[in-house]
């Protein structure tokens, strides 16, 4: 792999079969923005590649939770245009599309990870960094424009940024990047919820997440050996799930979460969540044979020296290179990887199996258990039991009251410190000014979303008497955080 700086911009690249392939990654993505900003760096994309002609070859543009990436392949020259273009359209954004880009936003309605993954990292780490990534926010249009500028100002130049290539730079080619300092991050995230634990939550299917060192060779292989175990109980003895989804997700130097998403038949979501528990414990317990870690090299060892690869292990580098971390090469991966041994690998499970989370769709009761043979803990969304004795209470209507039991059990107490929600089945939700991310204006009416995941209504329908709490939310809460609610989003 060949390192050069064009105007400031590392640029790595190495020779590949086929036309000349550019990806211009840079360090910022989902994970970057907040509850209220979110969607920002996908409408910075947008409107980037909204200035671009009439391009005859291949080219596009993504965002993810830690990285965008703008690219293309085709002959040298047409490299080089379109680059030039991209650079040349980040310096000056056409904020008169916003509201037009808004819309096709609004209509593409993509987000930074599958809904499964997405749900179990806000779990894991609450309504910031990575665990945005279960959102869609107050919606495009909602978005400032000055939230837009201090992106584009924070993240893309040539600090913060790196061009990949499968193949020598061509001649010619610029990168007109403004001059930037990498944006500082915490070395670590917050973690809300370490595991072990499952829960229900309205997503389509079961996952599970498991913390760890991304670096861990140890774990990699073992969940490379769960997966397929998975595949050959769950799908072909069973007949009950088609795909098993892998993905990893980078939060930090020496973390991130390995997570394993199993698509149901329908009816058969409990059955399939009992599964993949059951098979991760005994993993984790039994171990693996050695033809199974032996079965498992020979599937890196092919990947790895696929000529294909290339590409990723270029934007493996890369992104080493924006978020601080140690590149290691295919080879030396490899060479890693053959020194794990089955001891190894299923310790290193055992460990991540402390952190488990498993999600499951909403209604689905699994008898999922530890390893000891003692059930494994279900997590409720409210963190307190009992509400504060101080506070003003506020109630359903009373003919609410006398018909539905679920509305007797519900109360909402506001105080100095925040706002407390008794819900029907008893657990309560708790979210305080300070950790409030987003409020959002209906009217009257306000939801409150908190860092916590919790969020609570002050709408009319449930709480006819809230005036005064809406009044307390909007005396405590910056004016920053609460916007009025979306005109893009669908109504019944």
């Amino acid at each position: 792999m060949n390192h050069e700086v064009i105007d400031g911009v590392p640029v790595l690249w190495a020779e590949a079969p086929g036309p000349l392939e550019a990806a211009l990654v840079f360090g910022c993505g989902a994970r970057d923005e907040s509850f209220r900003t979110l969607g920002v760096t996908h409408l910075v994309e947008h409107l980037a590649m909204g200035t671009l002609p009439r391009l005859h070859h291949e080219h596009n543009a993504s965002v993810g939770l830690t990285a965008t990436e703008f690219t293309c392949s085709g002959r040298p020259e047409q490299v080089v245009e379109f680059l030039d273009l991209v650079c040349r359209a980040l310096n000056a954004l056409p904020l008169d599309r916003i509201e037009r880009e808004a819309g096709v936003l609004a209509a593409e309605g993509g987000r930074a990870a599958d809904p499964v993954t997405g749900e179990l990292l806000s779990h894991r780490y609450g309504v910031q960094g990575v665990g945005l990534a279960a959102y869609l926010g107050p919606g495009p249009d909602r978005i400032p424009v000055e939230a837009v500028r201090e992106t584009v100002a924070r993240h893309f130049h040539a600090g913060n940024a790196v061009l990949v290539l499968t193949g020598p730079p061509p001649a010619g080619l610029r990168l007109p990047l403004p001059a930037g300092e990498r944006p500082q991050r915490d070395a670590t995230q917050p973690v809300l919820h370490p595991g072990a634990s499952w829960y229900q939550e309205n997503v389509p299917s079961p996952g599970l997440a498991l913390h760890g060192d991304l670096d861990d060779d140890a774990l990699f292989l073992a969940v490379e050996v769960l997966s397929n175990r998975l595949r050959e109980t769950v799908r072909h003895q069973h007949g009950l799930s088609y795909d098993i989804g892998r993905d990893t997700v980078f939060v930090g130097p020496g973390q991130g979460e390995r997570t394993l998403v199993l698509d149901a038949r329908e009816g058969q979501e409990q059955r399939v969540a009992e599964l993949l528990w059951a098979e991760t414990v005994q993993l984790a317990r039994d171990g693996m044979s050695e033809e199974e870690l032996a079965e498992e090299l020979a599937a890196a060892r092919e990947a790895f020296q696929d000529p294909r690869s290339t590409p990723f292990e270029l934007r493996e580098a890369a992104a080493e290179l924006l978020f601080g971390g140690e590149y290691r090469d295919a080879d030396t991966r490899l060479d890693s990887l053959t020194r794990v041994t089955p001891d190894q690998a299923r310790e290193a499970l055992a460990g991540a199996l402390r952190t488990a989370l498993l999600v499951v769709p909403c209604g689905t009761e699994p008898d999922v258990r530890q390893p000891n043979g003692t059930p494994l803990p279900k997590y409720s969304c409210g963190t307190d039991r009992q509400l504060p004795t101080a506070g003003r209470t506020f109630r359903p209507p009373l003919l609410a009251r006398l018909f539905s039991s679920n509305a007797r059990r519900i109360r909402l107490v506001v105080d100095g410190s925040g706002l407390w929600l008794h819900q029907p089945d008893g657990t309560v939700c708790h979210v305080r000014y300070d950790e409030v991310v987003g409020v959002e204006v209906d009217g009257e009416s306000r939801v409150v979303f908190g860092r916590n995941s919790c969020f609570i209504p002050l709408v009319s329908d449930l709480f006819p008497d809230a005036a005064p709490a809406v009044a307390a939310v909007d005396a405590a809460v910056p004016e920053s955080l609460r916007y009025q609610v979306s005109a893009l989003r669908a109504t019944d």
